[in-house]
């Protein structure tokens, strides 16, 4: 039976892809930030990877806060680790699916903060190697909840509305390619499937449809106020969109919004932990 290594598996993308992969019969070994507390971490994480000797790699380990600024603890988690597991998978030719993200084009074609900045390194260096990295949009869905100001729209408005809390949006419409988690599973699913055609390249992971924060909302039954002007933050980003030119070759999304947020709100419903 074949070993699958997910890294970061227990946060919201890896846990639901370990989910699938062992739905499907596989054997999945995670690895999450309890390797970084054996020292040297390095050498305990190319001598775990030999351990386990992985048939592949999905690596979506990574601190996912946006605003964090702590370039010492980006780099040692996004990149290093990164370069570490790309050379170990490159060295036993196992295929690596990375998880990057559409924060790496920013507003203006390049990254604008340091998380986006790392995500973009990592990337160049997995498909130098023969990789596969995937821009992720703005996903949605079952096993966030842990997530806090990083989790969705969609979430952080339904337990917001639950408890009595008003919810606000910022004024002027900004949009969002919102792409369920079902769909992100999926991709990573189908780009180790497709491995040998698709390698050593980076696509995009989305809709192609850009839909506002609103929709999201009115979709869910919840009502909203708009924050003023000057709470937008700095450098924000009032479009994202998934380029289907960028998409790998027999890949779309088949949830769009209307039906995505409909079953995540009937799985919020049933329970406030993860529905797996």
């Amino acid at each position: 039976m074949m070993k699958i290594c997910v890294t970061g598996n227990r946060g919201f993308i890896g846990r639901a892809l370990q989910v699938e992969l062992q739905k499907q019969g596989f054997i999945v070994i995670g690895i999450d930030n309890w390797i970084f507390q054996r020292e040297p971490w390095q050498d305990k994480l190319k001598d775990y990877l030999e351990k386990i000797n992985p048939d592949a790699v999905f690596h979506l380990g990574a601190c996912s806060n946006t605003r964090n600024t702590n370039v010492e603890e980006m780099m040692k988690l996004n990149v290093e680790s990164t370069f570490i597991i790309s050379d170990w998978c490159k060295g036993n030719q196992v295929p690596l699916i990375y998880s990057s993200s559409a924060s790496v084009t920013g507003s203006n074609g390049s990254p604008e903060t340091l998380y986006a900045w790392t995500k973009f390194i990592g990337e160049k260096y997995v498909i130098n190697s023969g990789g596969i990295a995937l821009r992720y949009f703005n996903v949605y869905g079952t096993c966030e909840m842990h997530k806090g100001l990083m989790a969705s729209v969609a979430f952080q408005a339904y337990q917001k509305h639950k408890w009595g809390e008003k919810v606000y949006l910022f004024p002027k419409k900004p949009t969002r390619d919102f792409i369920y988690i079902n769909d992100v599973v999926e991709a990573n699913i189908y780009a180790w499937n497709k491995y040998d055609e698709l390698g050593g390249k980076w696509y995009d992971v989305g809709t192609g449809e850009s839909r506002p924060f609103e929709d999201v909302l009115n979709i869910m039954d919840i009502p909203f106020e708009y924050e003023d002007e000057d709470k937008i933050p700095e450098n924000y980003q009032f479009l994202t969109k998934a380029n289907p030119e960028n998409f790998m070759s027999g890949w779309q999304a088949k949830f769009n919004l209307e039906d995505g947020v409909n079953q995540y709100k009937a799985l919020l419903r049933i329970t406030t932990f993860s529905p797996y």
